[in-house]
C-alpha cells in the first residue's frame, strides 16, 4: 500500500493522456509535491498510525488521538511534515482534537464521499480477518467514521476489507469478488445501506471488470477509487502490473496507487514487491519494524 502510494506521489493531479506518453515505470522523485523519491503522502502516514494504533488493540480513541499527532506534530510522515491533506479528513481531524467522539467526527453529508477513509482503511480488514463478516464491515464502518461516515464511504470500506481478507485466505480475484458480494449482501440491502446500493453496481455485479479504460475515473470519489483499484487488479497479473496500471490512470493517482497496492499486496505478497522500490521508500528500516510488530500481533490473536 505505501510502495502504491509512494509511487503515486510524484504524479498526482496529473492528466491520464499526459501519462500515456511519459508513464510511471518506478520511484521518481519531486513532480507534483516537490518531495524527493520514495515519499509517501497522508495516504500511508493515517495508514500507519492505524496500524500502529491496532498493534496495542482495537481502541477508536487511541486511533484518532494517532491521526491528531500526525496533523499537529508529522506524526508517522516520510519527512517529519504532513503534506497534501484532504478537506474533509482536516475537518474530521480538526473535530477530534476538540475531542468530538471518534465516531462522530467524520461528516455524514453526501458531499463529502472522497476516499479518505477508503486509502486507510486495510489494517483494520486484516486485524479482524479472522472474524465474521458482520464484524469486519462494523469496524470497518467504525473506523471510516473518524473521518468519512457517510454510509456510501463506509460500505466501500466494508467491501474492501471483505475483500482483503478473502484475497489473503488465497481466492483468487475474481472469486474473492463474488464471495465478497455474498457477504456484503445481507447487510447492504437493510436501511441505510439500502438506499446507497445503485452507486455499487458496477463494483457489486463484477461489471467494473468488463470495462474500457475510458469509463474508468480515477479522482478523489470514493466509488471511483474502488472501482479504479479492483479493475486494475482484474486487468494484471502481478503485483507491480497492478498499482503502475494504477497510478498511470493519474488524478489522484497517489490513493488509487495505495488502494491497488494493499489489494495486489495481499494477493501476490511481500515478496512479490520489486525490492528495488521497497528499497527507495522513505524510512523503510522503520517501516520493517512496524510491520513486523503488526504481523506478530495478528499471529497472536
Amino acid at each position: 500500500m505505501v510502495v502504491g502510494d509512494a509511487l503515486g506521489v510524484p504524479v498526482e493531479f496529473v492528466d491520464r493522456e499526459v501519462l500515456k506518453r511519459n508513464p510511471v515505470t518506478g520511484m521518481r522523485g519531486y513532480g507534483s509535491h516537490h518531495q524527493p523519491p520514495g515519499t509517501w503522502s497522508d495516504d500511508s502516514s493515517l495508514t500507519l498510525c492505524t496500524v500502529e494504533s491496532l498493534i496495542e488493540g482495537y481502541n477508536l480513541k487511541d486511533m484518532a488521538a494517532r491521526f491528531v499527532r500526525w496533523f499537529k506534530e508529522g506524526y508517522w510522515t516520510p519527512w517529519g511534515q504532513a503534506f497534501d491533506i484532504g478537506f474533509t479528513t482536516r475537518e474530521a481531524i480538526t473535530r477530534l482534537a476538540a475531542k468530538v467522539p471518534p465516531e462522530q467526527a467524520g461528516t455524514n453529508a453526501e458531499s463529502a464521499n472522497g476516499n479518505g477513509s477508503l486509502m486507510r482503511i486495510l489494517p483494520a480488514g486484516l486485524y479482524f480477518a479472522r472474524a465474521s463478516a458482520t464484524e469486519i464491515l462494523a469496524t470497518a464502518h467504525q473506523v471510516s467514521s473518524l473521518t468519512h461516515r457517510h454510509p456510501r464511504s463506509q460500505m466501500a470500506c466494508g467491501f474492501y476489507c471483505v475483500l482483503a481478507t478473502n484475497l489473503l485466505y488465497g481466492l483468487d480475484f475474481a472469486r474473492a469478488c463474488q464471495e465478497a458480494t455474498g457477504q456484503v449482501l445481507p447487510h447492504y440491502q437493510q436501511p441505510p445501506y439500502s438506499n446507497e446500493l445503485p452507486h455499487f453496481e458496477r463494483v457489486l455485479s463484477g461489471r467494473v471488470a468488463g470495462l474500457d479504460e475510458t469509463e474508468i475515473s480515477s479522482d478523489g470519489y470514493v466509488i471511483h477509487t474502488l472501482e479504479a483499484a479492483l479493475w486494475c487488479m482484474y486487468h494484471s497479473t502481478s503485483f507491480a502490473e497492478a498499482v503502475l496500471k494504477a497510478v498511470n490512470l493519474g488524478d489522484d493517482s497517489d490513493t488509487t496507487g495505495a488502494v491497488t497496492g494493499g489489494l495486489a499486496g495481499t494477493m501476490y505478497g511481500f515478496r512479490a514487491i520489486p525490492g528495488e522500490w521497497l528499497g527507495a521508500v522513505g524510512r523503510h528500516g522503520d517501516l520493517e519494524n512496524l510491520f513486523k510488530r503488526f504481523v506478530a500481533r495478528l499471529i497472536s490473536q
